[in-house]
C-alpha cells in the first residue's frame, strides 16, 4: 500500500520500562530459523466491561507513553485514564486531546496533543488463528486510528508487523492492511484497502476489522467481507517472518507523515471506541481436527485454497487442510477461508466447499451439544454423502436426522 510511512512503529525508546523488559530488549530472530511454537489452545478476549472512568484490565494491557519522532506524530502517549478508560458501557475509549496539561515534550517542542497506546507484550501473544476487533473509528483530518501486531522479539522491520487495520483521517470511507518486513516496510508495506460502498464513514458506525492467519497465509476482513490475501508469493523472494508469535497493539495517532496534521476542521476529542478485541489460536497451525464417521477428519480436498474447492471425508493426517478454526462469527476456517454451502443453497444434497469469508449465512455454522454441524439459514447439517466412510467422500448438507454421519468432534 503506497503512503510516506516511514519508522511509524518505532516508539520503543519511550516505553515504560516493563514493555521494554518484555518486547524491545534480545536480539533480532534470526532469519530462516523454524517458527516458535504455537501457543496452548486458548482465546483471547476483552469486552470492556467495567465502571465508567475505570482503567483498562492491567493484567492484559500496559500502556505505553512518549511521543514518536520517526514518523513525526504530533501526540504525547501518556498512561493513566486520562486518554485511555472504559465508558461503563462495555467500551474502551481511546481520545485524543487538543492539551498538555502536564507539559510534556515532544520532538518538535512542547506537545500539542496527548492520546493513548496500548499493547499485550509480555501478557499475550498469538501465533495463528482469527484476531479481530470491533471498533468505531474517530473522523477527522490527522485523525490516524490502528489495529496491529508486532512480531517478538521486536526489531522492526524485521521481526515483522501486522496491521489488521489502519485508517487515516483524509480517507473517512476506506481503512488498509497492510505487512510489514525485512525490504517491505514503512511506504514498502504490502498490502490493500477497503472501501464502504455508497459513501459510508467507518467514523458513522461499529465495524469488525479481523484477520485469519495461517502458516504462510494472512487474510483480510471488514464486517466477514474478505479483501485480500497474502502469502509468501507476494514478496518478491524477499522474506515472510509471520510464523511465529506477534503481540497486540491498539492505538490512536495524531499527525504524521502519512494523515498529515489535524488542522482546523478536526474536531477535538477524537475518539476510537473499542468494543471488543478477540483473539482465538490453537496448539496446531491453524486450529483442530473435526472428526467425524469412522474417526476420519472434515478435510480441503488436495489442501487447495482456491474458491470451490471440495471439503471431503479423509484420513487424519494432521495438515493444514484439516485444521479448522472456530470463528466467534460463526465460521469455519481453514487454509484462510471459509467452510462454504455451495451458492448458498438449502436443499439436502447441497455440497460444500472452501470460499473467500464473506459473511454470508451460507458460511455461519452452529455447533450444538449433540455434536452436529448445523447450517442454520438451511436447518440443515454437515453431513457424509451416502454414509460413505471411504477417503474423498464428499461432504455436503442434509436435512438433520441424527444418524453418525452427521456427528462431528472438533478438536
Amino acid at each position: 500500500m503506497p503512503s510516506p510511512r516511514l519508522l511509524r512503529r518505532c516508539l520503543f525508546a519511550a516505553l515504560s520500562a516493563a514493555l521494554v523488559g518484555s518486547a524491545a530488549v534480545g536480539p533480532a530472530r534470526a532469519q530462516g530459523a523454524a517458527p516458535a511454537a504455537a501457543a496452548a489452545v486458548s482465546t483471547f478476549s476483552d469486552n470492556f466491561d467495567g465502571p465508567a472512568g475505570s482503567g483498562v484490565d492491567s493484567s492484559k494491557w500496559t500502556l505505553e507513553t512518549g511521543d514518536n519522532v520517526n514518523n513525526h506524530e504530533r501526540q504525547y502517549y501518556t498512561s493513566g485514564t486520562k486518554n485511555a478508560a472504559l465508558d461503563g458501557q462495555g467500551h474502551l475509549v481511546i481520545t485524543a486531546r487538543k492539551e498538555n496539561p502536564a507539559g510534556y515534550q515532544c520532538w518538535y517542542g512542547s506537545c500539542q496533543y496527548t492520546s493513548a497506546r496500548l499493547n499485550t507484550s509480555g501478557k499475550f501473544n498469538a501465533q495463528y488463528g482469527h484476531v479481530e476487533a470491533r471498533m468505531k473509528i474517530p473522523r477527522g483530518q490527522g485523525m490516524w486510528p490502528a489495529f496491529w501486531m508486532l512480531g517478538t522479539p521486536v526489531n522492526w522491520p524485521d521481526s515483522g508487523e501486522i496491521d489488521v487495520m489502519e485508517n487515516v483521517g483524509f480517507e473517512p470511507s476506506t481503512v488498509h492492511g497492510t505487512i510489514h518486513g525485512p525490504g517491505y516496510s514503512g511506504s514498502g508495506g504490502i498490502g490493500a484497502g477497503y472501501t464502504l460502498p455508497g459513501g459510508q464513514a467507518f467514523a458513522d458506525a461499529f465495524h469488525t476489522f479481523a484477520v485469519d492467519w495461517a502458516p504462510d497465509s494472512i487474510t483480510w476482513s471488514v464486517d466477514g467481507n474478505v479483501y485480500q490475501r497474502r502469502t509468501p508469493a507476494d514478496l518478491g523472494g524477499k522474506t515472510w517472518v509471520f510464523n511465529k508469535p506477534f503481540f497486540l497493539i491498539l492505538n490512536l495517532a495524531v499527525g504524521g507523515y502519512w494523515p498529515g496534521d489535524p488542522d482546523g476542521s478536526t474536531p477535538f476529542p477524537g475518539q476510537l471506541v473499542v468494543d471488543s478485541v478477540s483473539v482465538t489460536t490453537s496448539d496446531s497451525a491453524a486450529g483442530v481436527p473435526i472428526r467425524g464417521l469412522a474417526g476420519k477428519c472434515v478435510d480441503v480436498a488436495a489442501a487447495n485454497s482456491a474458491n470451490g474447492t471440495p471439503v471431503q471425508l479423509y484420513d487424519c493426517n494432521g495438515t493444514a487442510a484439516q485444521q479448522w478454526t472456530v470463528g466467534s462469527d460463526g465460521t469455519l476456517r481453514a487454509l484462510g477461508k471459509c467452510l462454504d454451502v455451495t451458492s448458498g443453497g438449502t436443499a439436502d444434497g447441497t455440497p460444500v466447499q472452501l470460499w473467500d469469508c464473506n459473511g454470508s449465512p451460507a458460511q455461519k455454522w452452529a455447533l450444538p451439544a449433540a455434536r452436529d454441524i448445523v447450517n442454520p439459514q438451511a436447518n440443515k447439517c454437515l453431513d457424509v454423502t451416502g454414509n460413505n466412510s471411504a477417503n474423498g467422500t464428499r461432504l455436503q448438507i442434509w436435512t438433520c436426522t441424527g444418524a453418525a454421519n452427521q456427528k462431528w468432534t472438533v478438536g
